[in-house]
């Protein structure tokens, strides 16, 4: 498999998050001998600081939720009562029990991978240096790297923000009091998501972002359904303003705003402030000029092979500055080492990425938006199904949202879908399924799905095309053959 000049291991991977894990364990699983190198706690960013603290702790804000509005669903409302630290050690139970059931260096080293703990830097394309926590370092040779390194929230240089003690992703599940007032800087899944959750444990919320609407990257229409829907339970939002201040006076922070179109500015007062806007790799301090690697402050150069500009050395996830998400950097994983230990030219799938919000409702995407499809002058339609016509929706009491396919007419190819609704990062999954493999919405339309489900709706948003296709003239050009219409 490997060419006769040695090396201290076959595969070196850097980094212990999703994109680490994965290719550390496909790689052993191939038989390569494999180290991987982590300078903190393995299970990077999405254990600790995203993904699983976050899904955690919206779901205890939903059960508060729901039990605040018990009486739409015939029951007495009750104000719920709780303790915001100990919501977070449940939190940080449910880290822990997918730590040790997945993530923990004990599990890799039964796989074969000989986990290293400690900070690295290359010395060459082949040699690198592993600075541990007692001050030693040591010096290791690896035929193939893969850079696995994640990205850290991005606090931007603001007048006064250095000087209060705001809170990022990293930080923010350690809190031990309940904000009374929160300003969430940033309108992303991030600050969207952290918003409403706050919200309904009874936080007072502001939500500020530099554009004139929240998850930018997302349908513009679902957004905006989605903004009213937070705004309608409470939450504020100063749009089309950026934060150009922050002061603190005892135990309240003040954040100038400065409104984008007339200039004005607004002074916000909270008692937390939460940064998300945005992320950088975590890739300063791994000496790449020194392997021959090209990158940028966005991230590692990498081609569709996960490649970087050294062609045994391959940067996956948050690190090549793609889409920062925690299944897509399992799915470089698995691309680079494809490529590294079996020589197969697989290539990311970049154009059946999906990606959700889960907020309540949730927003999720697949495929080519609606302003892309315009923008690009191509033929399309879109089909829309309201969830207030899901019975499974309305049962329990989700209607809020609707799901949107955008399909060719004649032959109901799919370029993209949008939903917001229940479950939408799970029912986008089937959409993102048929694109891939080519399936088009008469297959959806014809395939029986469960009732009462919630992934009915995704049936009935690909009957809308069918229904389309057969339309009343058309029926008449079918019957036309023997002069007559049914029920004639």
């Amino acid at each position: 498999m490997f060419s006769r000049k040695k090396y201290d291991y076959d595969m070196l991977i850097i980094g212990g998050g999703s994109a680490g894990l994965s290719a550390a364990s496909m790689a052993a699983a191939m038989g390569a001998k494999t180290a991987l190198v982590e300078a903190e706690k393995m299970g990077g960013d999405c254990t600790w600081h995203g993904c699983v603290p976050s899904k955690a702790l919206l779901k205890a804000a939903k059960i508060a939720h729901h039990i605040r509005s018990a009486e739409k669903f015939g029951l007495e409302n009750l104000t719920p009562k709780f303790d915001i630290a100990k919501v977070l050690q449940h939190v940080h139970n449910i880290q822990e029990h997918i730590y040790q059931d997945a993530d923990a260096p004990e599990n890799f080293e039964k796989k074969g991978v000989k986990v290293i703990h400690g900070r690295v830097r290359f010395l060459d394309d082949h040699k690198i240096e592993i600075s541990g926590q007692d001050g030693k370092t040591n010096e290791l040779t690896s035929r193939y790297f893969v850079i696995a390194t994640g990205a850290k929230a991005f606090v931007p240089p603001i007048e006064g923000l250095a000087d209060v003690p705001y809170l990022t992703n990293e930080t923010l599940f350690s809190i031990q009091k309940l904000p009374r007032k929160l300003i969430v800087v940033g309108g992303g899944p991030i600050g969207a998501e952290m918003a409403q959750a706050f919200h309904r444990f009874g936080s007072r919320v502001t939500v500020v972002d530099f554009l004139d609407r929240i998850l930018s990257n997302d349908d513009a229409e679902l957004a905006a359904l989605l903004k009213d829907h937070l705004s309608a339970s409470g939450i504020d939002f100063v749009l089309n303003s950026k934060a150009t201040k922050f002061e603190q006076s005892g135990g309240t922070i003040t954040v100038s705003v400065e409104n984008r179109t007339n200039g004005d500015i607004s002074r916000l007062e909270a008692d937390a402030v939460l940064m998300s806007v945005g992320r950088r790799p975590n890739i300063e301090y791994l000496n790449l000029t020194a392997a021959g690697v090209k990158y940028s402050k966005k991230g590692i150069d990498i081609d569709k092979r996960c490649r970087t500009t050294v062609s045994h050395i391959f940067a996956c996830g948050d690190a090549a500055g793609s889409y920062q998400f925690t299944h897509y950097a399992s799915h470089m994983a698995k691309v680079a080492v494809m490529n590294a230990i079996l020589h197969l030219p697989t290539s990311m799938d970049a154009e059946h990425i999906t990606w959700s919000t889960f907020t309540d409702p949730e927003l999720a995407h697949v495929g080519a938006t609606e302003k892309e499809l315009l923008d690009s002058g191509r033929d399309f339609e879109t089909y829309r199904l309201p969830f207030s016509k899901v019975d499974r929706a309305i049962t329990d009491g989700e209607t809020a949202g609707l799901i949107k396919v955008f399909a060719k007419k004649m032959n109901g190819k799919i370029y993209g879908a949008s939903i917001l609704g229940p479950r939408a990062g799970d029912l986008i999954a089937e959409y993102a399924l048929a694109m891939r493999n080519g399936i088009k919405l008469s297959k959806i339309s014809g395939t029986i799905h469960a009732y009462p489900t919630y992934a009915l709706a995704n049936r009935l948003a690909a009957d809308q095309w069918y229904v389309g296709k057969n339309s009343p003239k058309r029926v008449q050009r079918i019957f036309g053959y023997r002069g007559e219409l049914p029920g004639e």
